[in-house]
């Protein structure tokens, strides 16, 4: 496989991984979620859980089984995210490593194909759940709002690296609305 394809996400969402709703799933065919933690569901430099998350896991719990696999290596925040959100976790995953993943898949007990990895990095998130033949979705960072918009470097550098592999990394939320308002 190349590294475009290696690096493609199966979807690109336009927004925070709040903007990823039960139908968007149900359309897809998705019955479990890995969900990255640090950028993706809690800025890293903040340690609460908002309430919007907490509303949004909630949404989502029944329809899907839910795990955090998170590269982060402190048990401490990890542990703190995961017991407010009432999910299990796996720390320091060393993402693109495929191991934690498939840990967390197992224990869902669902085939690759029906469990989505969700992150906001390329490398790492959208990297590991492609390796391991998962439905791959790709949202943009969560930012703290105290704080103005940081540049990104690294992230920045993936989506170019990646764009220049030949992936591409349009966000198809709009073609996900206009599909819904259709039906």
């Amino acid at each position: 496989m190349s590294w475009g394809k290696l690096l493609q996400p199966d979807l690109v969402l336009g927004g925070s991984v709040l903007s990823l709703t039960p139908d968007i799933l149900r359309d897809r065919n998705i019955t479990g979620l890995v969900l990255d933690v640090d950028d993706t569901l809690v800025p890293v430099t903040l340690t609460d859980v908002s309430s919007e998350l907490q509303t949004w896991i909630a949404t989502l719990r029944p329809e899907v089984a839910i795990w955090l696999v998170s590269n982060n290596i402190s048990r401490a925040r990890i542990s703190s995210i995961a017991k407010t959100l009432d999910v299990p976790y796996l720390l320091g995953a060393g993402k693109p490593s495929r191991r934690k993943l498939r840990q967390a898949v197992e224990a869902m007990q669902l085939p690759y194909e029906r469990v989505a990895m969700v992150g906001d990095r390329l490398f790492t998130d959208v990297l590991a759940g492609n390796r391991l033949g998962m439905y791959t979705i790709l949202v943009e960072p969560m930012v703290n709002p105290e704080q103005e918009m940081k540049y990104n470097p690294m992230r920045n550098f993936e989506v170019w690296f990646s764009q220049a592999l030949g992936a591409s990394l349009v966000p198809q939320q709009d073609f996900i609305n206009s599909n819904h308002s259709s039906n």
